[in-house]
């Protein structure tokens, strides 16, 4: 049977097997999702039936509640006033005193009478002296002025504070004799303690012993009016559209929301008693039902996503026996691209070879370091591209690393080199050689050393140089002064002759002097802007006759024209120092020729080359220092100025010469400073 499961999967393709998987995904986790809806509908539909039967309940019960205290209270005035009209009758007959009240109240359990006349002063009390005021700083005759007037008979002040003491008081007032007034006060405690047993804060409590009830709360436009003990804050019915949707409607609403960091279902029902809006009920009911329902759900979902894993191993695993050998062929060849990709452009030079030293990859870092193209020496052996000696070194060697001149032809490198080798899958040793060009590097190095060395050799001889530069002035002035007063008895065409070759030998010694403190002290720079081209053709127009004079090739090449930013009588300085070399060494047709060009963004690179006499290697380590020359009438400051000059631009100027071959000065230095 799996011979023919596996044969049947020749026949797909890997679109055939996709298509295949996510239909059969997509039918199970549909049915999953479809039954989480429908069960999350159903569950809300159900909540919403329970928060409404719920919210029905409350508001009959309170509509109730509200019923009974307006009842309860009736009772209450009835009783007092009943108990007024039986005072006001023994009032009215002269049969009472304050004595009388203190007994009628104890025996009718009322807290206080008093009987005031209707300038407001109280004419009896069952308890005297005591609370001339009725309420807050009402007076009397204030509150009881309805009663003196005679607008009405009987005023009911309802339940109010006490004002000197702690509680509650339940109050009427009834109309006597002469508009007098008869005020009776009962205590209302027990009528408070009866409303909270029946009231909101009551039914609240009793709701969320419930745990599937998160709060309740009664609320109006001014805030929350009554609600269960784990209530602090409940949205604002001004802030919500919800809210002042369903304060204006007679039907449930209900919503989602978030409640102490936790999803809840809340049902909003408006309360209404008598035709006036009271404010609005809302309960919060738990959706843990809810979320057992998601988590089965996805439980489920689970399970269908482990068993479709498992399904598609097992079609991924056959489909994979016939397409392996494909995949890996594939994965080769990718692996193979991205490592050639790498090979060929990183910035280091790659050589690979075989241990007769037959190369096998050469990378384009080493064309253009070796100036060979690849499909030249593919296939060729070491000594194609290394001179002899350091092709044999290569090969014997078994350094990891090493530093090494490479000279051939027209290429003078400094390289560092790095080999390791491999066992390929033949069994075969194979070598690969890193190399990095270290010429720029060096060159630079020894531009540093060479200005150090010139900086501190300028700082000793500068003093020198003024210690000797007085004397010589000295010198020759005393020199001068013998030769114009002083006349010899004898020889006296011997003796001037003398004082004329030593004040010339002064003078020279001052002049090579000043020259290097001129070298010692720079003067510092004056950078502006101008065009390279129109500087060039100075130079070429300055140098062209003399050139010509002496039968020289002289020709400069620009291969960018644009505006350079430099010390424009310092860099002409640096042209005609090495121009003049040149031209002191050269003889009869010979060739100076000077070549501009970019090499970067803000980099030129300006090199002088002739095929004079050339440097020997020993004289090349000291060409820059100071006061070494090769010519018989030379200074030897004419090269450390240059250097000089190009430190002070930023720019770096190096040496490549042989002996017969002819000389080079590279110098590459910024476009701007």
């Amino acid at each position: 049977m799996l011979k023919n499961i596996i044969g049947s999967t020749k026949y797909l393709k890997p679109r055939h097997f996709f298509f295949l998987f996510l239909i059969l995904a997509i039918l199970m986790f549909s049915s999953a999702l479809i039954e989480l809806r429908e069960s999350k509908q159903e569950l809300l539909q159900l909540m919403s039936d329970q928060a409404h039967i719920l919210l029905e309940t409350v508001i009959t019960y309170s509509r109730n509640n509200i019923l009974t205290n307006f009842v309860v209270e009736d009772i209450i005035e009835e009783r007092l006033l009943n108990n007024a009209a039986a005072i006001r009758m023994y009032y009215e007959q002269g049969l009472l005193d304050n004595h009388f009240l203190e007994e009628f109240a104890r025996r009718n359990q009322l807290f206080r009478i008093n009987i005031f006349s209707a300038d407001g002063k109280k004419r009896f009390s069952s308890h005297m002296g005591i609370h001339q005021e009725l309420y807050n700083d009402t007076t009397p005759a204030d509150l009881l002025e309805p009663i003196f007037s005679g607008s009405v008979d009987t005023l009911i002040l309802g339940l109010k504070a006490a004002r000197q003491e702690k509680g509650f008081r339940f109050a009427v007032v009834l109309s006597a004799k002469d508009r007098s007034a008869i005020v009776i006060n009962q205590d209302a405690e027990e009528i408070l303690k009866f409303r909270k047993e029946i009231g909101f804060g009551s039914l609240f409590r009793k709701i969320i012993t419930n745990p599937g009830i998160h709060y309740a709360a009664l609320q109006d436009t001014s805030g929350i009016l009554a609600a269960s003990g784990n209530i602090e804050e409940l949205e604002k019915i001004n802030s919500s559209s919800f809210l002042k949707s369903a304060l204006h409607d007679s039907i449930l609403h209900v919503r989602e929301i978030e409640f102490d960091a936790e999803k809840v279902f809340e049902a909003v029902h408006a309360f209404y008693f008598e035709g006036e809006s009271i404010g609005l009920f809302r309960i919060g009911l738990s959706l843990a039902p809810l979320q057992d329902i998601k988590a089965r759900i996805y439980r489920r979902i689970t399970f269908i996503s482990l068993i479709l894993l498992i399904i598609g191993f097992i079609l991924l695993a056959l489909f994979l026996i016939r397409q392996n050998l494909n995949i890996t062929q594939k994965q080769y060849q990718t692996v193979e691209t991205y490592s050639r990709n790498i090979i060929e452009n990183v910035s280091d030079g790659i050589i690979v070879f075989n241990k007769i030293g037959q190369i096998r990859i050469f990378n384009q870092s080493a064309e253009k370091l070796f100036n060979f193209k690849a499909s030249k020496v593919v296939g060729k052996l070491l000594p194609e591209i290394f001179p002899p000696v350091l092709a044999k070194d290569i090969l014997r060697s078994a350094f990891s690393m090493q530093e090494m001149n490479y000279v051939m032809g027209d290429i003078n490198r400094n390289l560092l080199i790095s080999k390791s080798r491999y066992l390929d899958e033949e069994e075969e040793w194979i070598n690969i050689l890193v190399i990095r060009d270290l010429t720029d590097q060096k060159r630079l190095e020894a531009q540093i050393q060479r200005r150090e060395r010139l900086s501190a050799l300028g700082e000793l001889a500068s003093g020198v140089a003024h210690e000797i530069r007085n004397p010589l002035n000295a010198i020759g002035t005393v020199i001068q002064q013998l030769d114009r007063d002083f006349e010899p008895k004898s020889l006296n065409t011997e003796y001037h002759q003398l004082t004329q070759l030593v004040y010339r030998e002064v003078k020279r010694m001052n002049h090579t002097i000043e020259d290097f403190l001129k070298f010692a002290r720079p003067s510092a720079l004056n950078p502006e802007e101008f065009s390279l081209n129109e500087f060039v053709q100075d130079i070429r127009d300055q140098y062209a006759p003399l050139m010509k004079e002496k039968s020289i090739d002289f020709k400069i090449e620009i291969k960018w024209n644009g505006t350079v930013r430099w010390d424009r009588s310092k860099m002409k300085q640096v042209f005609v120092n090495l121009l003049q070399n040149a031209l002191d060494v050269l003889n009869r047709n010979r060739r100076v020729f000077v070549s501009i060009l970019r090499l970067e963004k803000e980099i030129l690179q300006i090199i002088f080359n002739d095929n004079g006499p050339g440097i020997s290697e020993e004289d090349q380590k000291k060409i820059f220092n100071l006061y070494f020359t090769t010519k018989a009438g030379g200074t030897g400051i004419g090269l450390s100025i240059v250097q000089r000059i190009v430190d002070q631009h930023n720019g770096i100027i190096s040496l490549e010469s042989q002996v017969g071959k002819g000389t080079q000065f590279i110098i590459r230095i910024p476009i701007a400073i």
